[in-house]
């Protein structure tokens, strides 16, 4: 049984030996582009070898042998060259490839027959110097089939076995010496060629290996450099590779293209109350239900809690925005994490090639926009790049462009709105809010140019005018009134800034303590240790800082204890009927209880009925500002404002 088995096992090696193996596609697509390169010459060789045997034995052996036998194998031959020549430049599937080799495999030992056959017909005929011919001709073209066949080890064989195994054993059978001479000379050329074959083969499959696993290589550190490791989503990189290509494929099939460019609505305070860890995991499950949400549309992480879906051939608008809504009512769906469960949501901006978009640039700049304006008027939900974003995006510019060029000492001015003690009632102090008139533009909202240029970032080159004018009009109020300042992120985001600041208000003679800096919750998102160093800075100088539109944001209760803050501002949206909301209510009720616990004062924006009022006194706040009292204040009227008696301020502002 066990010789058996070896007699098996054996008989499978060189069954295996003698084939054409399939189990690397690559090296079998590499031994079919050395073969279209190698045949034609082989055929060349073995054509012009047989001619010039045929002509040397023409007027002594029949014609049909040296002519009829070797225009028959011509005709075979010259079949296979134009083969050969006709697949010369293709890129062969691994299938088509192997199936080629192995018809080569099979032709190998047919021809071999064929050639081997007719060269032995012709010995009979001539003298010694013909047959001479005849095994030089056997040799020499074997030897060159040898050479031609290299890249397919079992055809290289088969062919030496049939030709050579049948000239050897001819030849030496003569018991002629020259010709058993020359059949053991054979013998030892080819048993070293073989040897030579077999190594050359070795090198060859390596070399097609070692091709094998650098590309490998190569690709899996392609991937992973346009891979995000988190979420398993193309990153940053692939992001925009793919959108150029699919932009190239749409602009050349005449179709549309829609990008969605996304960001979570809520992950920052997980991310401060449960650490980055359970963050990671939100992104990773945000990532999953996005693949599993979408189809014909593929997912990118950009970075952080951001994300963009590229999607080919999008339908039509109205029907994108519900698809686009459909996607973010799926990311609102409660997260279970072993910490907790966890409520976040997704604002998406999409915008469409090639309505209103015709380049890379525009389609990422207005999603982008589409974005902004979604996080702003529809937190949670999709907007669509339109012609009245585009107009806005042409005003903004105009504005940028005009912020750029203007004369900012004399083109801004600051108005100051009173801030009143209600038990007083009496004024306390004065914000002081931005004003721009531009020669080109005319009167250009806060509301509209501070953020703008806090997106080109040039919100700092405002700041230094504007804090100087407040400053020199606050320095003319009694003792006891306070000034209030707006500053941006920008203001903080270095030390440089910060100096700038502090040199401006030593300067101004102003005494720091009665100013407050207002802070808006976003500033800290930007950078959390530096914003916190410069607000730290700013309280050594004995400014106070107050956390403005307090509750809008997303900072955490931790956070917010960690900061040297003074007081926070209650915004105007949880103000506005009070009286008729019950959850504004609540909301203005914690936010009052939060301030006492922390030690901290609290102003409340935006009152402008006397039911609001009415009701914010019933909670226990004191300190409020709003139309109710009066507007924005030019600086001459602000100082009499100041000036009137306590009791009269609210009887004249009503």
């Amino acid at each position: 049984m066990g010789e058996l088995m070896n007699t098996h096992i054996a008989w499978r090696g060189i069954r295996n030996f003698m084939s054409v193996q399939k189990e690397n596609p690559e090296l079998l697509k590499a031994q079919y582009r050395a073969f279209t390169r190698q045949m034609p010459m082989m055929y060349f060789i073995l054509l012009s070898s047989t001619w010039a045997l045929a002509m040397t034995h023409m007027r002594i052996a029949p014609a049909w042998l040296t002519l009829g036998v070797p225009s028959l194998l011509t005709g075979g031959c010259l079949l296979r060259v134009i083969f050969w020549l006709r697949t010369k430049n293709s890129d062969p599937s691994p299938e088509l490839a192997h199936a080629a080799l192995l018809r080569t495999n099979r032709l190998a030992g047919g021809i071999a027959v064929a050639f081997t056959l007719w060269s032995f017909a012709l010995i009979p005929y001539g003298d010694a110097y013909t047959r001479s011919h005849v095994a030089f001709y056997m040799a020499i073209t074997v030897i060159s089939c040898i050479f031609c066949l290299m890249y397919v080890r079992s055809a290289a064989f088969i062919v030496t076995l049939i030709v050579n195994g049948a000239f050897i054993a001819f030849f030496a059978s003569t018991a002629q010496p020259t010709f058993v001479a020359i059949a053991i000379n054979v013998l030892l050329v080819c048993t070293g060629m073989m040897s030579i074959l077999l190594t050359n083969y070795r090198n060859f499959e390596s070399m097609v290996v070692s091709k094998q696993q650098s590309e490998a290589l190569s690709c899996e550190n392609f991937k992973l450099a346009n891979l995000d490791s988190l979420t398993r989503l193309g990153n940053r990189r692939a992001f925009f590779a793919e959108l150029e290509t699919e932009l190239a494929r749409a602009q050349a099939n005449g179709v549309r293209l829609a990008l969605g460019v996304m960001d979570l609505d809520g992950f920052k305070p997980v991310n401060d109350l449960y650490g980055h860890s359970v963050g990671d995991r939100l992104l990773a499950e945000v990532a999953a239900r996005l693949s599993t949400t979408l189809t014909a549309s593929t997912a990118f992480r950009l970075g952080g809690d951001e994300f963009a879906i590229i999607a080919p051939l999008p339908p039509e608008n109205t029907q994108l925005v519900i698809n686009a809504n459909a996607i973010a009512a799926k990311l609102r769906e409660p997260y279970r994490l072993p910490e907790g469960t966890v409520h976040i949501s997704a604002s998406m901006g999409i915008a469409v090639f090639p309505e209103l978009a015709l380049n890379c640039e525009q389609l990422f700049e207005r999603a982008d926009y589409a974005l902004y304006h979604a996080k702003k008027r529809q937190r949670g939900g999709a907007v669509l790049f339109d012609s009245d974003h585009e107009y806005q995006i042409n005003f903004e510019a105009k504005i940028e462009s005009a912020l750029k060029q203007a004369d900012l000492e004399n083109e801004l001015s600051v108005v100051f709105q009173p801030i009143i003690d209600v038990r007083g009632p009496q004024t306390i102090g004065f914000e002081a809010l931005a004003r721009w008139d531009s020669p080109q533009l005319g009167k250009i909202s806060p509301a509209c140019f501070i953020p703008i240029a806090e997106r080109a970032g040039i919100v700092g080159s405002l700041t230094k005018p504007l804090l100087w004018k407040a400053l020199a009009a606050a320095s003319l109020w009694g003792p006891s009134l306070r000034l209030s300042f707006n500053l941006s992120a920008h203001d903080l985001n270095s030390n440089d800034s910060v100096l700038m600041l502090v040199g401006i208000i030593q300067r101004s003679g102003f005494d720091p303590t009665r100013l407050d800096l207002e802070i808006t919750e976003t500033a800290f998102a930007h950078d959390f240790e530096q914003v916190t160093q410069s607000v730290e800075t700013l309280r050594r100088l004995g400014c106070g800082i107050s956390l403005d539109d307090f509750g809008t944001g997303y900072s955490s209760l931790t956070r917010l204890h960690a900061l040297p803050l003074t007081k926070f501002k209650i915004d105007r949206s949880f103000v506005k009927d009070l009286h008729l909301r019950p959850s504004s209510y609540k909301i203005v009720k914690s936010l009052l209880a939060l301030s006492a616990d922390m030690g901290l004062d609290c102003v409340i924006e935006g009152v402008e009925t006397e039911e609001e009022l009415a009701a914010l006194t019933a909670l226990g706040g004191t300190s409020v500002q709003g139309y109710l009292f009066a507007p924005p204040l030019l600086e001459h009227e602000a100082a009499k404002f100041a000036a009137e008696p306590s009791g009269a301020n609210r009887r004249i502002a009503v």
